[in-house]
This record gives structure tokens, sequence and C-alpha cells, in this order.
């Protein structure tokens, strides 16, 4: 597979006139309409004329010296959960064809115009965010990079956007994560996904999974190029990166419930990448984290995301429900059994959590763990519903620790060249992005081995 380049690589040949805006977008427009590609099932949406005419526009801002930034032309892709200006919101469903076109920018999407990235298309995704799997009936179903051939999952929700960053069809993508929809994707294809502090990007103008649990956050193919689209997405200053030293690194690895079930492949990376920190000086301990039990409890009956998106989609599944996919339409519809007093038990239940288990990893720079306990599933596998629901939930589960909680979280891959993909992830209580950026950046080109 070829190494495709970085934001910051990008950034470099634009300065120095080695490529223009106009020549990336046609790139990545080649790779949308290769035939032999995963373009058709990877967008649903591709903004032709729209993206070359920002891509001269850049190209022009750039000859006067007037460019909005280093990374203004370099093409990224945008989940279809969220509005652009003109277009209809489908969220991956059929269930909103007739909605009117969005007369704004979702401010993401408006943060990301700014600093001067060019909008290739809509990406792909399960329908209305619901799955860490990333099938989707009504538009297909991306393959992961993983044995194309053979044809495995992508991750979702975010699958489309994962699925465009490796194949060149977008040198960066924007996601949401609400259980894990961005960190799962990036796993399952060799990339890094970001899932943000909540309140750090705003959720306006992206269709709700569980407006409690919603964060926005980049995928992309390192830790600086997500570091600079989550920026742009905070609205705040591009940064410049300084990696922490390895050595002296304060590591947590929960014993409670990450390690369980987990597929060879994915502990033998996982202890692999350990080992390596452990050998360049990191302190790694292994704890309990009993707050984490308190999860499994809290979602009996399709937990927060269930209340809250049966909120959002009540009368629009009495109007449209026949043509939602049934897997998330059961999903949703689990929120109706939870009465008021359920839904402000589970609220209070999350506060006491977020507050136990921020004060438990207080001492550590940060926990890692495996981002998901399995590797992608064969997509022909799943269509028995059994399967597909053992498959989710062990895709989701350790990245909705992290969403539980309040956090912030990194997936990094973690796998050798020729294995399958497999991703580490690095968390801590809300407010510590900057810090998991900090000590990402120094093990991403170490754990691989």
């Amino acid at each position: 597979m070829t190494t495709l380049p970085t934001l910051a690589a990008l950034a470099a040949d634009l300065d120095a006139g080695r490529i223009s805006s106009r020549k990336l977008v046609e790139q990545c427009l080649a790779a949308i309409a290769d035939p032999s590609g995963e373009g058709a099932r990877t967008f649903v949406r591709v903004d032709v004329d729209a993206a070359l005419a920002a891509a001269e526009a850049m190209d022009g801002l750039r000859k006067a010296n007037a460019a909005p930034s280093p990374f203004a032309g370099i093409p990224v892709s945008i989940k279809d959960l969220f509005d652009i200006k003109g277009q209809v919101t489908r969220a991956g469903s059929r269930a909103l064809d007739d909605n009117p076109p969005a007369e704004a920018d979702a401010p993401a999407v408006a943060r990301l115009r700014r600093a001067g990235f060019v909008v290739i298309g809509r990406t792909n995704m399960t329908e209305f965010a619901y799955s860490g799997i990333g099938i989707n009936p009504h538009y297909g179903t991306p393959k992961s990079v993983w044995q194309r051939d053979v044809g495995h999952v992508p991750g979702g929700s975010s699958s489309g956007a994962a699925v465009s960053v490796a194949d060149g069809m977008a040198h960066g993508g924007l996601g949401t994560d609400t259980g894990g929809s961005c960190r799962i994707p990036a796993a399952f294809n060799g990339l890094v996904g970001f899932k943000p502090t909540q309140a750090r990007v705003p959720l306006d103008g992206a269709v709700p999974l569980s407006p409690t649990l919603d964060s926005i956050g980049p995928l992309a193919r390192s830790v600086q190029c997500c570091a600079t689209l989550d920026a742009a997405l905070a609205d705040q200053p591009l940064p410049t990166l300084q990696p922490r030293p390895v050595r002296g690194m304060r590591l947590a690895v929960p014993t409670t419930l990450a390690l369980d079930e987990l597929d060879d492949a994915v502990a033998e990376a996982f202890e692999r990448a350990l080992e390596t920190l452990s050998r360049a000086g990191a302190s790694i301990e292994r704890i309990a984290v009993p707050e984490f039990l308190d999860v499994a409890p809290m979602s009996a009956k399709g937990g927060l995301t269930a209340a809250e998106s049966f909120a959002w989609h009540r009368y629009l599944i009495v109007a449209n429900g026949d043509v939602y996919d049934p897997r998330v339409r059961d999903r949703i519809i689990r929120g109706e059994t939870q009465s008021a007093a359920d839904y402000v038990d589970l609220v209070n239940a999350r506060k006491s959590l977020v507050a136990r288990a921020t004060q438990r990893l207080s001492p550590y720079d940060a926990i890692v763990l495996p981002t998901t306990a399995n590797t992608p599933p064969k997509i022909a596998e799943l269509a028995d519903d059994k399967a597909f629901t053992k498959a989710n939930l062990l895709a989701l589960r350790n990245c909705t620790l992290i969403n539980m909680i309040d956090g912030c979280a990194i997936s990094l891959p973690c796998h050798r060249a020729g294995e399958v993909p497999v991703g580490l992830m690095l968390g801590a209580p809300g407010g510590a992005d900057r810090r998991i950026f900090e000590l990402a950046a120094a093990m991403e080109s170490i754990i691989r081995g």
C-alpha cells in the first residue's frame, strides 16, 4: 500500500509550488471515480465543481500571499451527518430525502473552510450514526483497507470518512464520535482518529445521536494531522505539537473490561506496543477501574443513546420508519421504554461516574487500552443478527468507556506492516486534549515496531 502524505507534507508542497490545490483535488476526484476502488460506496455525494472552484480560489490566494492557513487548498471529506449549505443532510439514511437543503454550513464545516480546507464531498456512514460496524444498506458498505478482496467492515459510524482518507480520496475526514465513531474506523483502517473533550467543538448543524455523548473529531494519517484538524474545528490557533518524551510517561492499563475477549491479533499487537513503550522508559501500571463496571447497567434499556435518539426520531419513525435500517430502528425504539425517571437516573449516574473516574485516573498521564476488542469482521459474516450484535458490542465497548466519562482519546495504529489493522487508544478525563496529542505524537513512530 502506497504511503499517503500527511497534511504537513502537503502544506510544504503547496508552499514550495511543487503542487497546486487544483491538482490535489483532481487527484482525489480521480481516486473517487476509479471504478476498481471504493469511491461509489465511500461517498454519497461528490462536490466536483464546488471543490475545483474552491481549489482555484485557494491557489489564487496563495499566489497573492493571502492564503488563510498553510493548509489552504487541501481536500477533506465531510460525514453525511453535517449540514453543508445548499445540500440535504441525510445522515446516511433515506428517511430525510424530503428535507429542505441546509441554509448554512455546520460550524465544524465552516471552520474547516475558514482555514482553507476544500470540501470534496459527503461520506457514507452508518444510518443515523447508530453502530460501530459501518454497514449501510441504503448506500452500500465501503470495505476496510484490510484484505479488500475478502471484504471486511470499515468500522462505524464514520465509515466513509476513514476509507476516504485511507484510499487518498481526501486528506482528512470530518467525523463524529458518540461511542467510538471516529476511533473505530480509524483502528479498522490503519489511521489515527481523535475524540475530543465534547465541549471542544459545537454540535450545531449535525444530526444528533446522543447530545450528551456526541463529539466531533477528525480522522487522518498522523497525530499531527489530527491535531491540526482539531485546532481548526475548535477554532483555536494551529498547534506546534511538541511530543512528550516517552521516558517518564505515567500510563495506566485498565484491567476492568478493557482487556476482556480480545481477538488474538489485538492482544498480541497491544502487548507488543506496551513492551515497546516500557523499554523506552514509560511507566506502565495495570490498574482496576471499577467505575467502568457501571457502564453496562446504565445501558440496560439502551442507555442515554437510545433515550436521546428516540426523542429526536419519534415522529420521523412514525412517518418513515419503514425505510430505516431495521437494526438501527430497533435500537432507537428501545428509548421508548425508558421513563422520565429512568432518564433522570441515567443523567445523575453518569455525573457520578465522570467524577469518580476522573479522580481515579488523575495520577496518570493517560490510560492505554486496545481501541477495539476485535479486528474488522468480514461483511458477509454479519448478515446474521446475533453475529452483528456481538461484533458491534466488541467494537464499541472500549471506546464507549471514554465517552461515558466525558473524556478525550486518540486511536493510533499499533500493528506491523502486513498485519490486520489494530488500534491502540490513549485516553484521559476531559480537558486533557493537548496532553493526549503530545503523548501520542511521541508514541506513534515506535509502537508499530
